[in-house]
């Protein structure tokens, strides 16, 4: 059976037909003018006692009662005059054994108009979803007919792990969006206001390199910072976002690219002395990945400067009382932004604080950890620094892809995908043995995967017109996978080859952080003849379980493939 196509649907002033007069009917009533239609209920005079939820609602108007049995004209004839009168939607509550429900549930097939019938989801061409609504967030649970006390179970969990207020928050930062668009537009730097879909991948441009010479970087300056923001922030944070809020981030960044100050909290200070900086790599991203020493320095922190890309599951074990401050980076501004979270912190420290500068994965990997070392280490302040398990060898593990593997692959190579200034990087040369994994390169990924597979013996990825320009790039067979949002619950992980793996890039979208890893050693576990198609999508990560076994406590690491998708 194919998924049902989920929609949010705008019912302002659209006439419902309800058929019956049981409790449901009143249900479906209410529903109907929670979302801004008009409900006609059809039942006759002599009907059970109509519900008494519903007969107030009638008495007080809200519900027009036709005291009749249903008649096959009323749906063209009981709608809104501008389409022709033919009804918007029709409830029907007299169950499946009714004889009357698959008469209704025929005409409206025939007719194209939405029908619901109570308990016989082979009579319906919609179903109503479990819902919750706060202001203009919406969340819908469906198991498809399969239980609706299941999707009302499964909503209720999901809705009691969001903040509270996030609903007000979406309202707040659609407002910031508008505004940005309204003001950018005055200033002569209009451009289209993409409109969203709520279910819409990540697309693979997303953490794309933008050079400071770009045309249409000013204009999109504020609005990138406000995508990274929705992207980033934990959802506390968002939930708890003001005014204040607000306004620094409209001016965060103006249209001719200068950036506007950030305040710290002045809460935790520890008077003129004792600043101590501490460089910490929060590991891949899982939370009982950080290191006990980690996890101790963020509990003492009294301002924490975060990566963008530490999960809000590490940033949710700080203190309440310190401050925290989430890097405003995206391609094309890191090195301002850098810039701001040296300045913060070296602040921090002149006014005493303990100040913790997180880092995802390790700070010495790819990490600009002993940029910082040197810069802090320079105004008096000699930073502290603990490792931190880094993602270029723990996602492979939790990909079931081992970096080393006995006739396969006897070497690793660490790389980055991105060089200084947004600079390509020199390839490696191919190794049949070696297993490389590409770091910060998604957003890049099509000129990588080029230039591996076009390098020559020079390494220069051009002939030169020399006899010894020779091709020998990367086969285009060799076996690859991109992991994305390692050991989070949201992991992903697309199994490909070089020849194919952009394209399913494209496909499938961007979900950041992620890396590529390339070899052999990615088709020990996972051949790619045993898929046979040019790619697979692996969802899901359970992470790591803690199971009680004899009287012991035996910590497993347990990967679910909740989804594959070829």
């Amino acid at each position: 059976m194919s998924p049902a196509l989920l929609t949010a649907v705008d019912s302002t002033s659209h006439v419902h037909l309800i058929i019956g007069s049981n409790p449901l009917a009143g249900a479906r009533c209410s529903r109907s003018l929670e979302v801004g239609a008009i409900p006609k209920l059809i039942a006759p005079s002599d009907a059970d006692e109509i519900h008494y939820g519903l007969k107030k609602r009638i008495d007080d108007g809200q519900v027009e009662w036709l005291k009749r049995e249903f008649q096959d004209d009323d749906l063209q004839r009981l709608g809104r005059q501008e389409v022709d009168h033919i009804v918007d939607a029709v409830f029907v509550t007299l169950g499946r054994r009714d004889p009357l429900s698959l008469h209704i549930s025929s005409l409206c097939r025939r007719l194209r108009i939405p029908v619901n019938v109570a308990d016989a989801p082979n009579l319906c061409t919609f179903t109503l979803l479990s819902t919750y609504s706060d202001g203009p967030l919406q969340i819908g649970i469906t198991t498809s007919g399969k239980g609706c006390k299941l999707a009302s179970r499964i909503r209720r969990e999901v809705v009691s792990s969001l903040p509270a207020q996030l609903g007000a928050a979406c309202e707040r930062l659609g407002t910031v969006r508008r505004r940005i668009w309204e003001e950018d537009h005055a200033a002569d730097l209009a451009y289209e206001l993409e409109g969203e879909e709520d279910d819409g991948a990540q697309k693979a441009t997303f953490n794309q390199l933008i050079s400071g010479e770009d045309r249409d970087a000013a204009r999109n300056r504020r609005m990138r910072w406000l995508g990274q923001i929705c992207e980033y922030w934990p959802l506390s944070r968002l939930a708890a976002i003001n005014d204040e809020d607000v306004d620094t981030i409209l001016h965060s960044y103006t249209t001719s690219g200068k950036e506007g100050g950030s305040s710290i909290s002045s809460s935790g200070l520890r008077g003129a002395k004792g600043g101590q900086i501490i460089l910490a790599g929060s590991g891949p991203g899982h939370p009982d990945l950080l290191t006990t020493a980690t996890h101790k320095a963020i509990q003492t922190a009294d301002l924490i400067l975060a990566d963008k890309l530490v999960p809000s599951a590490v940033l949710d074990l700080a203190p309440r009382r310190a401050t925290l401050y989430i890097a405003r980076k995206f391609p094309g501004n890191a090195d301002k932004a850098q810039e701001e979270l040296l300045q913060l912190g070296l602040a921090g420290l002149q006014a005493g604080q303990i100040v913790v500068r997180l880092k995802q994965g390790d700070p010495y990997i790819y990490g600009r950890g002993a940029e910082e070392y040197a810069f802090f280490a320079g105004h008096g302040f000699r930073p502290v620094v603990l490792p931190g398990i880094t993602s270029a060898l723990s996602a492979p593990l939790f990909a079931g892809i081992p970096p080393t593997h006995r006739a396969v692959a006897d070497q690793v190579l660490v790389c980055t995908g991105t060089g200084r200034k947004g600079v390509a990087p020199t390839p490696p040369e191919y190794v049949p043995s070696r297993t490389v994994v590409f770091l910060m390169a998604l957003h890049r990924l099509g000129a990588l995967v080029e230039s591996l597979l076009l390098l020559t013996k020079d390494g220069d990825g051009d002939d030169d017109g020399d006899d010894d320009g020779v091709k020998s790039g990367w086969p285009r067979a060799t076996p690859c996978a991109v992991i994305e949002r390692a050991s989070c619950p949201d992991q992903r992980v697309i199994r490909s080859s070089l020849e194919y793996i952009c394209a399913a890039v494209e496909e499938e979208g961007s979900r950041p952080p992620g890396l590529l890893v390339v070899g052999e050693s990615c088709g020990v576990l996972h051949r790619k003849e045993e898929f046979g198609q040019k790619w697979i999508v692996e969802e899901g990560f359970r992470g790591l379980v803690e199971a009680v076994e004899d009287g012991g406590m035996e910590t497993i690491v347990r990967m679910s493939k909740e989804e594959v998708k070829v």
